[in-house]
């Protein structure tokens, strides 16, 4: 085991942050058990001068109970090349701080720090779009911003699902049943009047079941899922959306999918990934701050966080491509 790292997590505001479901504060955490330092810092942070990028980072003590749940050691400014490894895990949305973000992460890594999710990777894999690569795994889906073609695609499915490309935690979902009286002005206002590209997919029933996420980490799927049961009345398994989370064993449609993706994933630089699965359908791919960790820790016992930190050590030992 790696001892005595020096690990920058870039994350929203640290008091905005719930350690009793919070992914990065179950990261965090087990890090600071191996002996490692962890450090933080908000995307706001970082700056760029004379070819180095810089932020404006603290020193974390993690504390066992929910609230505080850390305590600031120390401050400072720190080139990102002084850390082993920088994390990034800011939250969606993906709008252009978050773009410019990338580009300052992709300029520490051509001074030499070491960034997971790779920068160029987290623009080039739209949560949404990137499931278009693998349409073996794709139910029936449109890409427009076109009113007339979603129409169309709704008169030959006739229970379709709506979302943008760039939404999280199921916000502006919509859907569309046969002779919804509401078609017309849900397409006009998602598509803003035909001014934005969004996408459209045969409603798959079984989200009854659940919408499950199914976790890589350097391209090994964890060994349970969790499926997030939309709550009654609610077509959105989202945990933001109300949904409650079941973890389970991953199913041989998750494997298949997980065995297909999961190299292609980790080769491009991507250590975690989270896939979302609605029966046997691929319906996003999560590369930005995958989530899920504590829910599948104590509803299994397998600890997430210990398999994620094993291979981020792993990936350190080696060296940089």
């Amino acid at each position: 085991m790696a001892q005595g790292l020096s690990l920058l997590f870039i994350v929203d505001p640290l008091d905005d942050l719930k350690a009793y479901k919070d992914t990065s504060i179950a990261m965090m955490r087990e890090a600071a058990r191996r002996g490692h330092d962890v450090w933080a810092c908000e995307a706001a942070a970082l700056r760029w001068r004379d070819g180095k990028v810089r932020a404006l980072s603290q020193l974390l003590d993690l504390l066992p109970g929910d609230a505080p749940w850390y305590a600031v050691r120390e401050d400072g400014s720190h080139e990102l090349t002084q850390f082993d490894a920088v994390l990034m895990r800011k939250d969606p949305p993906f709008d252009a701080e978050y773009l410019y973000a990338t580009h300052l992460l992709e300029a520490a890594q051509r001074a030499g720090a070491r960034v997971f999710n790779e920068p160029r990777a987290l623009r080039d894999h739209n949560e949404k779009l990137a499931i278009t690569e693998f349409p073996e795994f794709v139910v029936p889906t449109l890409v427009t911003r076109e009113p007339a073609a979603l129409r169309e695609f709704h008169a030959e499915f006739g229970d379709i699902v709506v979302k943008p490309l760039d939404g999280m935690g199921g916000t502006s979902v919509f859907r569309l049943r046969q002779d919804d009286l509401n078609l017309n002005v849900i397409i006009e206002t998602i598509t803003q009047l035909g001014t934005r590209t969004v996408m459209a997919q045969r409603f798959i029933p079984q989200i009854s079941e659940g919408d499950k996420r199914v976790l890589l980490i350097a391209g090994e799927p964890v060994p349970y899922v969790l499926a997030r049961i939309p709550k009654p009345g609610e077509a959105r398994g989202n945990l933001a959306a109300g949904g409650t989370g079941v973890a389970r064993p991953l199913s041989d449609a998750d494997r298949a999918i997980a065995a297909r993706l999961g190299p292609v994933l980790a080769r491009r630089g991507l250590l975690l990934v989270g896939l979302d699965v609605i029966g046997q359908y691929l319906t996003e791919v999560n590369v930005t701050s995958p989530t899920c960790f504590v829910e599948i820790t104590e509803q299994t016992g397998f600890n997430v966080a210990a398999m994620f930190t094993d291979a981020l050590e792993a990936a350190l030992a080696r060296e940089p491509a």
